[in-house]
C-alpha cells in the first residue's frame, strides 16, 4: 500500500539549489510501456516502491535499514486488511496503477473475513457477510479489470468457526458471538461470493487458502476447497506465513489437486475424500501398503529411504484411483520464510510451542518467481512479508517476553528487526546484499525542490553504462538533471549516464543534481541498472 508517513529530503545549501534552478537542463521523454500479462504464471512480479517493508526502513539505520531495503527490493504480497469499501478501492487502485504502468503483476492479499484468524493474533475483519462482500466489491473496483493476483483470505478455509470436519470432529474455533448452525455455511457464502466478484474481472487470478503440508489432511482441505469455490478460482495457495519445505508443499499440493480431480471427475460420492491418500498415513501400492505419519522436519521425496519422508506410497495411490485422469487444479507456494524448514522446538520447554509464531533462526526461502518448472505450481511467492512480526508470542507463558527469544516481540504486522536479520543471514538459497548506494541531500525551494544524489557502486564489477531509477509518491515532476539525461513517465523517473561518465567502477561514486516541482519527499528506494540500492 502507498499509505504511511513520507520523509522530507534533508536540507541542502540554498546557494547550490539556486544555481541548479537557474541551469539549462535535460528534456523529458516517456519510455515505452511494458507488455502486460493476463495471468500469474509467467508474469513479471511487481515490487512496490512504497511497501510496508520500505516504510519500515525509513526509521531504521545501519544493518537493520540495509536488511529492510534488501527485503523491500523483492516482490512481496500487498496486504489489504481493513477500511471501508471506498478505502479498499483506493488502496488497491494505487497498487494496480503502478503495477499496470510497469506491465507487472501485483500480488494482493485480501484479508478481511468476519472473525478472521478466529479473533486471535490477527483479529479483525468485516462485521458480517454483507459488509464483507461490499468490501470485496471495493477491491474489485480498485483492480478495475487490470491484471492482478489475489491471495484470498489466508486461514479462511483452514479456520472456519463452528466447523465439523469430515471425521465428525468439531473444530476449536467456536466464538460465542456466532450461531453454530450458520457460521460454517456463512464462511462458504463469503468465499464463494468473493471468488465470483473477483473473477468477474477476467484479468484477475484468484487463489484460495489450501492450508499447508503440516495442517489439514488432503481429503479434508480438498473438500473445503471445493465448497469454497476453487473450481471457479485459479487454484489455491499453500504455506502462507508458514515454514514448510517447498518440496513438501509441492507434494502436498499435488495430492490436493489429485484429490479434487478424483472427487469431481472419478468418484463424486460423498465418501470420495476418504480414498484420498494424505500426509498422516502415507501407505500405498509402491510401499506395499506400509505407511506412517510423515514428518515436517525433513524434505519429502519419492525415493527417500526413511518412510516418514517418502512420497511414493501416496503418489502411487493416486495413480491407482485416478485411472489416467490428470489433476489440473493449480497452486502457489509461499516461500518467504521456509528456507530452513519449520522450527523443531525443544521438547518440554514451553507450555505451548506456537511454532508458527516468530520461530527463531529461520531463513528466507526461494525468491519469488512465476517460472517454477513444476506444471501445477504457478508461482513461488512471498505472501507473508518477511520481517513483519506474527504477533506477541508468549508460548503459553504470562508474557510479555517471548521465552524462545528473551525479548518482547512486536505486535502482528509490525517490523521485527531481529527476525529480519535472521531471515537474511540464514536464507537458503543465500541472498546477496545490495551492491549500490544512493545518498540524498535536498531542500525545498518555493513550489519545487532540489537534491544532490551521490551514487556509489559497491559491487566488484564495473557498471557501464549506468541508469538510475526511482518512483515518486505523488505528482512530483523533474524539471532538470545535472550529471545525466532523464525521462519521466508518470511517477517513474530514470536518469542515464552521460557518455563521458558512463562507466562506474567498483567502489567509485558519481553525482547528480536533480530539480523538480512538487512535494520534496525522498523516494524510498533507488535502483541502478535494475538492481535495488540502499539509500541513506
Amino acid at each position: 500500500m502507498t499509505s504511511g508517513a513520507r520523509y522530507s529530503w534533508r536540507p541542502w545549501a540554498a546557494v547550490a539549489a539556486a544555481g541548479l534552478v537557474a541551469a539549462t537542463l535535460s528534456a523529458v521523454a516517456a519510455p515505452a510501456s511494458a507488455d502486460e500479462s493476463d495471468g500469474l504464471a509467467g508474469a513479471t512480479l511487481y515490487v512496490g516502491p512504497f511497501s510496508t517493508t520500505l516504510e519500515a526502513a525509513q526509521q531504521l539505520g545501519g544493518q537493520a535499514r540495509a536488511d529492510a531495503q534488501l527485503l523491500g527490493s523483492i516482490p512481496s504480497g500487498s496486504w489489504i486488511t481493513k477500511g471501508t469499501p471506498a478505502e479498499a478501492e483506493a488502496a488497491v487502485d494505487a497498487i494496480v496503477d503502478r503495477s499496470s504502468a510497469r506491465g507487472e503483476m501485483p500480488v494482493i492479499v485480501v484479508y478481511n473475513l468476519p472473525f478472521r484468524d478466529c479473533a486471535q493474533y490477527s483479529a479483525g475483519g468485516a462485521a458480517d457477510t454483507a459488509a464483507y462482500l461490499a468490501w470485496v466489491d471495493g477491491v474489485v473496483a480498485g483492480i478495475a479489470g487490470r491484471p492482478a493476483t489475489v491471495i484470498l483470505e489466508p486461514d479462511g478455509v483452514g479456520i472456519i468457526p463452528h466447523y465439523t470436519t469430515l471425521d465428525g470432529v468439531q473444530e476449536w474455533c467456536q466464538p460465542a458471538e456466532l450461531d453454530p448452525a450458520t457460521a460454517g455455511p456463512d464462511r462458504f457464502v463469503q468465499l464463494n461470493g468473493a471468488v465470483d466478484q473477483l473473477k468477474a474481472g477476467a484479468a484477475t487470478s484468484v487463489y484460495l487458502d489450501g492450508t499447508g503440508a503440516s495442517w489439514l489432511n488432503v481429503g479434508e482441505i480438498s473438500d473445503r476447497l471445493i465448497k469454497a469455490g476453487v473450481e471457479r478460482a485459479d487454484g489455491f495457495f499453500l504455506n502462507a506465513s508458514n515454514y514448510q519445505f517447498t518440496a513438501n508443499s509441492t507434494a502436498f499440493g499435488t495430492w490436493v489437486s489429485s484429490c479434487i480431480a478424483y472427487a469431481t471427475e472419478v468418484n463424486q460420492a460423498s465418501t470420495a475424500f476418504a480414498d484420498c491418500g494424505n500426509q498422516y498415513w502415507n501407505g500405498g501400492p509402491d510401499t506395499g501398503w506400509q505407511g506412517t505419519s510423515m514428518t515436517q522436519y525433513a524434505e519429502w521425496s519419492a525415493n527417500a529411504a526413511d518412510l516418514a519422508v517418502n512420497t511414493s506410497g501416496v503418489d502411487s495411490r493416486y495413480r491407482s484411483i485416478l485411472g489416467g485422469v490428470e489433476p489440473t487444479t493449480r497452486f502457489v507456494i509461499d516461500t518467504s520464510r521456509n528456507g530452513l524448514g519449520p522450527w523443531q522446538y525443544p521438547a518440554d520447554t514451553y507450555p505451548t510451542h506456537e511454532d508458527w509464531c516468530n520461530p527463531p533462526a529461520r531463513g528466507l526461502g526461494v525468491q519469488p518467481s512465476t517460472e517454477t518448472g513444476v506444471p501445477l505450481v504457478d508461482a513461488y511467492l512471498w505472501i507473508k512479508v518477511p520481517g513483519e512480526s506474527d504477533g506477541k508470542c508468549y508460548r503459553g507463558t504470562a508474557g510479555p517476553l517471548d521465552p524462545a527469544r528473551g525479548i518482547e516481540d512486536p505486535a502482528a504486522g509490525q517490523w521485527f528487526t531481529q527476525q529480519a536479520r535472521e531471515l537474511v543471514s540464514l536464507a537458503a538459497p543465500s541472498i546477496s546484499p545490495l551492491v549500490c548506494d544512493v545518498s540524498v541531500t535536498g531542500a525545498k525551494i518555493g513550489r519545487g525542490f532540489t537534491a544532490v544524489l551521490v551514487i556509489q557502486n559497491r559491487g566488484t564489477t564495473a557498471i557501464e553504462p549506468w541508469r538510475l531509477a526511482w518512483s515518486f509518491d505523488g505528482s512530483q515532476r523533474v524539471t532538470g538533471v545535472l550529471g545525466g539525461s532523464y525521462a519521466q513517465h508518470g511517477a517513474d523517473v530514470t536518469v542515464d549516464a552521460p557518455k563521458r561518465l558512463a562507466r562506474l567502477a567498483p567502489g567509485k561514486k558519481t553525482l547528480l543534481v536533480v530539480a523538480g516541482v512538487g512535494a520534496a519527499t525522498e523516494p524510498w528506494q533507488f535502483s541502478l541498472n535494475g538492481r535495488a540500492c540502499t539509500s541513506s
